[in-house]
């Protein structure tokens, strides 16, 4: 190695291959983005915090808790809509409308999911808030952590990781109550009656949000998080991204009252850009992988170009045709509707079509069949074949029912069925939101051929609703 060439070594003298991370402390700023972000923040925790004690009446035998994830009843609820488990196929739908959605949005307005609204950026924003209220503002922070360590020192930094794990445990608390009818688990911890499995996941999930929304927050975003990476995939010259206007701000430096600006840039220098920066970038130099598109520094310099008496926008939400065109003296209209969008509107009205009908198609029971294996027919002494199936009824509502069943395409075919304690039975009965489980004979006489193709129709005794199965029933050539 060349003694000109700069080493990076730690505090014990070994040559480190990788920059230690600096710490980043965002400094305060007001303004609308910062104003808009605050709604956001209010409404996402609002509902998240909130929706699990939502009721939604679903009758007598159903919970009525609004959004519930059953596990024990393997069921899933979301208001009107019940997705059992043979239902997963909504869930995989729900997943591919949520991710189109999001990249149907990005490509009109950038990372506005990544400023506003996820989960990291609102729990990181909310941490952050509540270091600057016990700690002060950016400077006032940093001075803190620099200092020997003291009574003031320890208390301040105590005091704001105790309201992190209060916060940390509240956000846990909250995700296991969708698991769980809500009022009686916030009244199980009340009185101290919580079980092992449950204390688990809240400590658990108290953990990562105390790690992630404290100590990670804008590494998740660099080096964690997928959406980073591809994002740019979804981007095109017309997507509103935050830009800097290098026409107007270059060349930058400091400026003092009273100058002339003639032959310099608008940019002054000030960093402010840079210090409100939650994952720390400089926008000046380009739009970055890290940028979350918050837009705080847009608040920050619109707040020092008031001061100095210059017009806003220096650092703004635009196109990079509209910047294009402005540099070459032309007017450059916003395009909304460009093949992108199309692409994409187009494959979410799609995939929200076959969403919508699915849950509209959705049959009120299921029937499915299993032939028996062994013995796969008996022939009686009177001459008669029977064939023995296990069938399985799920009854998606939430009455009592009673269905009868029968079979089709096997001539004089008789069906007997066996519920419990074997005694036999005209009707089917199965509970509310549950599946039955029966076994039954049919029988008919012997056939001329060794499989015949039937089918079992299922059918509610007070009401319109019915299903079908298609099976066989199995015998032997005389």
């Amino acid at each position: 190695m060349e003694k000109n060439q700069p080493q990076n070594k730690n505090d014990t003298g070994v040559l480190s291959l990788f920059k230690k991370q600096e710490k980043i402390y965002p400094k305060r700023v007001w303004g609308k983005y910062r104003k808009l972000k605050w709604v956001a923040m209010a409404i996402t925790l609002g509902i998240y915090y909130a929706a699990p004690f939502l009721r939604w009446d679903r009758g007598p035998n159903a919970p009525d808790q609004a959004i519930l994830i059953d596990l024990p009843a393997r069921r899933a609820y979301w208001f009107w809509i019940e997705i059992w488990p043979q239902e997963v196929y909504l869930l995989t739908g729900i997943l591919i409308l949520a991710a189109i959605a999001l990249f149907f949005v990005t490509s009109f307005f950038g990372r506005v999911w990544c400023g506003y609204f996820c989960p990291q950026t609102v729990w990181t924003d909310l941490f952050v808030w509540v270091e600057r209220i016990v700690q002060g503002d950016r400077n006032a922070r940093k001075k803190l952590h620099e200092s020997p360590w003291s009574f003031e020192k320890i208390r301040k930094i105590a005091l704001t990781h105790f309201i992190w794990l209060v916060i940390a445990w509240c956000t846990a608390g909250s995700f296991v109550l969708y698991f769980n009818d809500a009022p009686s688990l916030v009244a199980s911890f009340l009185d101290w009656n919580v079980s092992f499995t449950v204390l688990a996941f809240v400590g658990g999930l108290t953990f990562s949000t105390y790690l992630m929304a404290g100590f990670a927050r804008e590494q998740v975003c660099t080096y964690m998080c997928p959406y980073a990476r591809f994002q740019s995939a979804m981007f095109d010259k017309d997507t509103l991204i935050i830009s800097y206007d290098t026409e107007r701000g270059e060349q930058r430096g400091s400026h003092k009252k009273g100058e002339s600006w003639e032959g310099r840039g608008h940019c002054i220098d000030c960093s402010s850009c840079v210090q409100v920066c939650p994952t720390g970038i400089d926008i000046r130099d380009g739009l970055q992988m890290e940028c979350i598109a918050c837009g705080l520094c847009v608040d920050a310099c619109n707040d020092i170009m008031d001061k100095i008496d210059l017009p806003r926008g220096l650092i703004r939400y635009d196109t990079t045709n509209h910047m294009e065109a402005k540099e070459k003296g032309g007017r450059e209209k916003f395009r909304i509707l460009r093949p992108r969008t199309f692409y994409y509107g187009f494959v979410l009205s799609f995939v929200a079509a076959i969403m919508l009908y699915a849950l509209i198609a959705r049959a009120p029971i299921e029937l499915h069949v299993l032939h028996d294996r062994n013995p796969v027919f008996v022939q009686l002494s009177s001459g008669e074949i029977r064939n023995g199936y296990t069938i399985k009824i799920l009854n998606k509502t939430h009455d009592h029912k009673t269905y009868t069943l029968s079979v089709s395409g096997l001539e004089g075919a008789r069906v007997d069925i066996n519920s419990a304690g074997d005694i036999t039975s005209d009707t089917i009965y199965v509970k509310p939101d549950s599946v039955g489980t029966y076994h039954i004979n049919v029988h008919a006489d012997v056939l001329p051929s060794d499989v015949r193709e039937i089918e079992f129709v299922l059918q509610d005794v007070v009401g319109k609703n019915s299903a079908r199965y298609d099976s066989i029933f199995v015998t032997r050539r005389e």
